[in-house]
């Protein structure tokens, strides 16, 4: 009797998996792996590229209703669910509900075909079974109902952690979180930021409208540029490699502009990262003068070397540093300006970071607070003996409170 034939995956479908199957582990954020995962399948079509995107972005942005949904389709309890199943579960089921042009045979198959490669042919029945079921009862199943418990109603509809959902609730009331909701689950735009030691806005649009791109000015930041449905991957677009522009959030190019930074003076940039903000300051400084890019983790601050040299900034210095160490803190007096980005929980950002949905609690954010609390500069502490109203303070005299 011959041996049964080995199914092969759906490499899009596959490199999608590996990807959710990253971030669930707790050990990486979505932007850390997707480039890398896509990188390490050889995938090069530009649209097989877009697919896992969607898919990642997609499953992860919609993970507590998919969840729900599958508790209600499944004889077991989705916490119970091999963690690789379940995202293949995930996965599958994302496509069913979500993406109209996949048929939704072929999400079942392929995700029965990545289950038997991934975790085993046992599984892939039950696999099978409960897309199936899903697909039976997709115009029975009934979400929780807004006005007898609108916490559960909307952590299902617009899933998000119930935690967020009660938080915010009682902070902006129904209708606010309902909105807000709806605007984090859109997709963003890719926003640009004109790098003028390289070009201005306005030649950049020009640009990327030559190459067949539909750039349009950003509303708020005078650099930014914003591309609804970027035709080709980022390194592809005009200008990246000659250094035009950096992608970076239309909010976090205003924060610099906040800064004000002046040519020939010498600024710590004090959590650095891979160099966004960095980079803007050099710009304003008309790449004269000093900047330190201070980050403990080394492999960002090489990745920052490489994007000041793509840019033509010539004016930072990396360097690996600990804030809490009173070294660093006795040479804060040495710099004109101070710029602290520091690490938070990444809330705010949940329309670009799907993934940040899942990965904090309530007393996650408390911990994060008392983390950004240790790691201020010292010099602003100083003479604060009220601890957080003492910086509470700080904050309300700037808003002039």
């Amino acid at each position: 009797m011959g041996h049964a034939p080995i199914m092969t995956p759906d490499p899009i479908r596959h490199t999608a998996f590996l990807v959710l199957d990253q971030v669930a582990s707790g050990r990486h954020t979505l932007d850390d792996v997707i480039d890398q995962a896509i990188l390490t399948a050889h995938i090069t079509d530009r649209r097989d590229r877009n697919f896992i995107y969607a898919l990642s972005y997609g499953t992860l942005r919609w993970q507590g209703q998919l969840d729900w949904i599958l508790n209600q389709v499944s004889n077991r309890p989705i916490e119970e669910i091999n963690p690789k199943v379940r995202n293949i579960l995930r996965l599958g089921l994302f496509q069913i509900r979500f993406m109209d042009r996949i048929p939704t045979s072929a999400a079942v198959n392929t995700s029965v075909n990545l289950s038997k490669t991934v975790v085993g042919s046992k599984v892939s029945g039950f696999v099978n079974a409960v897309l199936r079921n899903a697909i039976r009862r997709q115009d029975t199943i009934r979400l929780p109902n807004i006005s007898r418990d609108p916490v559960a109603s909307l952590s299902v509809r617009m899933s998000f952690a119930p935690w967020m959902i009660s938080r915010w609730i009682k902070r902006m009331g129904v209708e606010e979180t309902l909105a807000g909701c709806e605007t984090i689950n859109t997709i963003a735009p890719l926003t640009l930021r004109a790098n003028t030691l390289k070009t201005d806005r306005q030649a950049l649009i020009h640009s990327l409208k030559a190459d067949g791109e539909t750039p349009s000015a950003a509303p708020c930041s005078p650099l930014g540029i914003q591309l609804k449905q970027a035709n080709r991957t980022i390194p592809d677009l005009a200008g990246f490699q000659t250094g035009s522009f950096q992608v970076q959030d239309e909010a976090a190019q205003l924060v610099t502009f906040l800064l004000d930074p002046k040519p020939c003076e010498n600024i710590l940039d004090a959590c650095a990262g891979l160099g966004g903000k960095t980079g803007h300051i050099a710009q304003l400084m008309n790449n004269t003068g000093c900047i330190t890019a201070a980050d403990h983790h080394p492999e960002k601050l090489k990745r920052l070397s490489r994007e000041m040299g793509r840019l033509g900034i010539t004016i930072v210095s990396p360097c690996k540093v600990n804030l809490n160490k009173q070294s660093v803190v006795s040479a804060l007096d040495c710099f004109d300006r101070v710029f602290l980005d520091a690490p938070c929980s990444g809330l705010g950002v949940l329309r670009r970071h799907p993934d940040a949905k899942w990965r904090h609690s309530a007393e996650t954010i408390v911990k994060m607070a008392d983390r950004q609390f240790r790691d201020a500069l010292p010099s602003w502490r100083a003479g604060q003996a009220g601890g957080y109203d003492g910086l509470f303070g700080l904050l309300n005299r700037a808003r002039g409170k």
